[in-house]
């Protein structure tokens, strides 16, 4: 008895089952022709599903990386070049971005200051998606928490919540900032010694193969350090200015383009140091005695610092900011942006 039972169970589990899927295709024409006479209340509704608000803000963030990475990257491309020059050396000549933007230039094509675009992308795609979705989901945790006890988020709760969001999108995104450090950097190698990858998958595919898959997490450590100070700069900023900016007469376009302009300093001036450990690091590769240039971020720290000078980890201040800055600014008003319009 007990057997046919569940087996008249399963059979009504599998009609209902069988019920249900006929009436969603037979409601599907109907939704469909509602979304054609109101294609805004048909998004609208999607917005708005318990799945979809928990995504967007990675979404969002993304979007907003890989579209302020597209305007920058030859701004970075330079930036790379600046910190890898006259590496070992105290004295030598001292490039500047014009020096370095006619020498790529001339040495190749104008779109050559695009090398590792695709790299770039896919950082961001998993990067930025990672700390800005994130960051927008502690703050909002955070202040729903802070709501129902009558308080609010203060600067020390957004900076911790900008430093965890860094850190972890950083140990995410490591192999495709190595990546891209490798496709920028190979010009500056003779042309016989010249790896010529023709895309970030073909670069990570061949580091991995020729190098080992732990490879792709070299410079791991001051990548998430970098991350955690720029992100503290950033984002807790940021949040902070644009809160501080709410009790002033600008509105809110100006609020938002300033925040991001005071961001875009802090965020070069905290981070600036880890990013060039991170770019020596991720650069470097065995000489011919089979060791490497450095053994980690304490030692190039220490060998920077004896050889080169302490200013040397400011080398291209200006370049970095106008890299930092502007990519935190489009990547801010792009993400306040499509956070407006899928509210």
């Amino acid at each position: 008895m007990s057997g046919q039972s569940a087996l008249e169970a399963a059979k009504r589990k599998s009609d209902a089952a069988l019920k249900s899927a006929k009436q969603t295709l037979e409601d599907a024409p109907a939704a469909m022709k509602a979304a054609a006479e109101n294609p805004e209340k048909a998004t609208r509704d999607l917005l708005h599903t318990p799945a979809m608000r928990a995504a967007l803000p990675f979404i969002n963030g993304g979007l907003a990386g890989m579209t302020a990475t597209t305007v920058i990257q030859p701004v970075d491309m330079i930036k790379v070049r600046l910190q890898l020059a006259g590496e070992g050396a105290r004295t030598g000549p001292k490039p500047t971005p014009f020096s370095v933007a006619r020498e790529v230039v001339a040495s190749g094509k104008v779109r050559d200051l695009y090398t590792g675009l695709s790299a770039g992308l896919l950082r961001q795609a998993v990067y930025t998606t990672a700390r800005l979705g994130f960051f927008d989901t502690f703050m909002g945790s955070m202040q729903k928490s802070y709501a129902a006890s009558g308080s609010k988020v203060g600067f020390k709760e957004r900076a911790g919540a900008g430093l965890t969001a860094g850190g972890l999108a950083a140990m995410v995104g490591n192999p495709a900032d190595l990546a891209l450090i490798r496709m920028q950097s190979d010009g500056l190698k003779p042309k016989e010694k010249r790896a010529n990858y023709k895309s970030v998958v073909d670069a990570l595919v061949r580091i991995s193969r020729n190098e080992g898959p732990t490879a792709l997490w070299v410079g791991c450590y001051p990548t998430v350090v970098r991350a955690m100070a720029l992100n503290f700069g950033q984002l807790a900023f940021f949040s902070e200015a644009k809160n501080q900016l709410k009790e002033t007469s600008l509105g809110p376009r100006t609020q938002t383009l300033t925040a991001s302009a005071i961001a875009g300093f802090f965020a070069s001036f905290f981070s600036l140091p880890f990013d060039f450990v991170k770019t020596r690091l991720q650069r470097q590769q065995k000489g011919p005695d089979g060791k490497l240039p450095y053994k980690g971020m304490m030692d190039c720290f220490g060998k920077v610092a004896r050889e080169e000078g302490l200013l040397r980890f400011y080398r291209g201040f200006g370049t970095y900011y106008v890299r930092i800055a502007p990519h935190a600014m489009v990547t801010l008003i792009v993400a306040d942006w499509l956070g407006f319009i899928t509210k």
